[in-house]
């Protein structure tokens, strides 16, 4: 039955009339036994959503689109062209916003939500799964002295990990950003496959990657005091200042931020994606905190900290990431101290494909000198 619609509903989202339906790929994030979403040519996403009592649906993929009912009662839907890599959506039915049960949930937005990865062009691996060694992510719990409770931490161990027992590993810490957790840079990030490729083609050094919550009161203490005690204890990870890194996107970049400006002293490479300090009086809570004085830190002490930073690495999307002005704001505050640092502007806006190129680029210049 439903083969048999497929042409109708097709012409009926598209306004175009035609004999068959198109060509498509399964989403790979579609539950089992789910044929929607999936993706047609031009990386366009069609969406079925069965809601028989709704008077409206709309699938919201950072613009919204009108779903049309089909002649089975289920609505459908096909976005314009959307562009490689991750994207978030929701379903709006008549007014209430909801994650797709066709889909996998994430939790992104501060709230369950629908995801959907776009193909990359032909011959772009770099954020696929290849037919190379894989490395392992586990999950481990720790205790939060700053929030006295128990959180979880991702742990990435590169492929040779285990194979290696005498060695000792360079340490990245990656932080998420607002709105999401520890389980971001694995799932949506796919930090993982990232460094799988960049080790198998020795554009990267083998590393360990820690992703902790940094949902805290206290992000700076808790990574200092539980996070990197246990991580060093558990773990056979270089324990110098030379063998850490610490990094982020957007909230997380702030953390990264104020942690290494804080304590240069603990990390030798500091990377910032889509953030940068609040430029205003409009910061979210939690993020409008005294940055006058991380900045009176650097001027005291400039050439200590480019010194110390070995790569102090800043990337974002192009004037559509909402970082964009803080970050330029910053980066000319950085300009008049006289603190060096690296800057690379990828097309794109406040989302997980830019922060999965800030990953791959910074990566390679981690460990390496």
């Amino acid at each position: 039955m439903k083969n048999k619609i497929l042409p109708v509903i097709f012409a009926l989202a598209s306004g175009i009339a035609i004999a068959s339906p198109p060509p498509h790929t399964t989403s790979e994030y579609a539950v089992r036994r789910s044929t929607y979403p999936r993706i047609l040519p031009g990386n366009r996403a069609e969406f079925r959503i069965v809601a028989p009592d709704a008077q409206s649906v709309k699938v919201d993929i950072g613009n919204k689109y009108n779903a049309t009912r089909g002649s089975d009662g289920a609505w459908y839907c096909i976005t314009d062209s959307l562009g490689p890599g991750f994207h978030y959506y929701f379903i709006d039915v008549d007014g209430a916003r909801v994650a797709d049960p066709a889909s996998e949930t994430f939790y992104g937005c501060g709230v369950a939500a629908s995801g959907i990865e776009i193909p990359y062009p032909a011959g772009d691996t770099r954020f696929s799964i290849s037919h190379v060694p894989h490395g392992e992510t586990a999950m481990r719990r720790y205790y939060s002295t700053p929030d006295s409770t128990w959180k979880q931490m991702m742990v990435y161990t590169p492929p040779c990990y285990h194979t290696s027992p005498d060695k000792t590993y360079p340490v990245l810490y990656l932080q998420h950003g607002g709105g999401e957790d520890q389980r971001g840079w694995c799932t949506q990030g796919r930090a993982d496959i990232i460094l799988d490729n960049l080790i198998a083609a020795g554009m990267a050094k083998p590393m360990v990657i820690v992703m902790c919550d940094g949902n805290s009161r206290d992000f700076t203490n808790e990574l200092i005091g539980d996070c990197i005690p246990l991580v060093e204890s558990t773990y056979c990870v270089d324990t110098t200042s030379s063998g850490r890194a610490l990094a982020g996107l957007s909230m997380g970049g702030i953390q990264a931020l104020n942690t290494a400006i804080s304590h240069p002293e603990l990390f030798s490479y500091v990377g910032v994606f889509s953030s940068g300090w609040w430029a205003d009086s409009k910061a979210p809570a939690g993020m409008g905190l005294d940055v006058e004085k991380y900045y009176d830190m650097l001027a005291a002490d400039c050439d200590g900290y480019n010194r110390r930073f070995r790569s102090f690495y800043l990337t974002m999307g192009g004037p559509e990431d909402i970082a964009w002005r803080n970050c330029n704001i910053m980066r000319g505050r950085f300009d008049r101290l006289g603190i060096r640092y690296e800057y690379f502007e990828t097309p794109g806006g406040h989302t997980w494909p830019v922060w999965r190129e800030s990953l791959y680029r910074f990566a390679q210049q981690l460990f390496k000198d």
